[in-house]
């Protein structure tokens, strides 16, 4: 079980593997008002930065479940790193379908709805882990304005325009799920940078070291393409954020 190898050569050195800074992960937990002994689950929690950095900033205590092996050792050792490995726990495994064992605070998915079959079915998955007065995080795209055209909207990794709704929308969708919106913590063109652009450098760096890999023609067409695709279409139409919901 595994996520697509392009992902896994991509992303190898993000410790945040959507468009956020350390900054804005941190803006978030203090946005929860978190308190001390507050579980988290995560579903597809990359390579944990979010719960490794909050249980040691906050206090919170959790899980998080990834399909990438290499992102969950990576998210292990992160928990070794900042010391907190006695308070969060990392399973590889696929978190479509994952109900914990014990009803948790906050429950998140962050940049991996799919899991879900979209926003609806993540946040149906996610109350099921929920304790009564908790907190679910969706990070979810939106639309910064909507494309001209379908050839834009694929552009951005899109299947097309209808996939993401613009800002006003998404969160109106969230109300119409009879959910308050009670925060939000959105990208900017400096987070997107930082995710995207940081791509490049990993994928320079395997293709000099791996150059008869047979993935390295992949590779090597995504590097050629990301940087005019990313700046003509993702950074110009794409919007991504954190919102915080509770049940009405």
């Amino acid at each position: 079980m595994d996520i697509p190898r392009i992902f896994n050569i991509t992303e190898s050195a993000h410790r945040i593997h959507n468009p956020f800074t350390p900054e804005k992960l941190a803006t978030l937990g203090a946005a929860l008002r978190l308190e001390p002994g507050t579980r988290v689950l995560d579903l597809g929690s990359g390579s944990g930065e979010m719960l490794c950095t909050w249980a040691r900033d906050y206090g919170i205590s959790g899980a998080g479940i990834d399909m990438s092996q290499l992102f969950t050792e990576q998210a292990k050792l992160r928990a070794d790193e900042l010391g907190v490995a006695d308070r969060v726990e990392f399973i590889h495994g696929d978190a479509a379908g994952y109900v914990a064992d014990e009803k948790v605070g906050v429950a998140a998915c962050i940049g991996a709805t799919w899991i879900g079959g979209g926003v609806v079915g993540a946040i149906e998955l996610l109350a099921k882990s929920l304790r009564t007065g908790g907190i679910i995080l969706i990070g979810e795209p939106y639309w910064l304005q909507l494309p001209p055209t379908e050839e834009v909207a694929k552009g951005c990794r899109a299947g097309s325009i209808s996939d993401f709704l613009l800002l006003p929308e998404l969160l109106a969708s969230f109300g119409n799920l009879d959910y308050d919106v009670v925060e939000m913590v959105l990208a900017d063109h400096d987070s997107w940078d930082r995710y995207e652009a940081a791509k490049w450098l990993t994928m320079r760096r395997w293709l000099e070291t791996n150059p008869d890999d047979d993935f390295a023609k992949d590779v090597r067409a995504e590097l050629t393409s990301a940087p005019e695709r990313y700046a003509t279409y993702t950074r110009e139409y794409l919007g991504w954020g954190v919102f915080a919901l509770m049940s009405r």
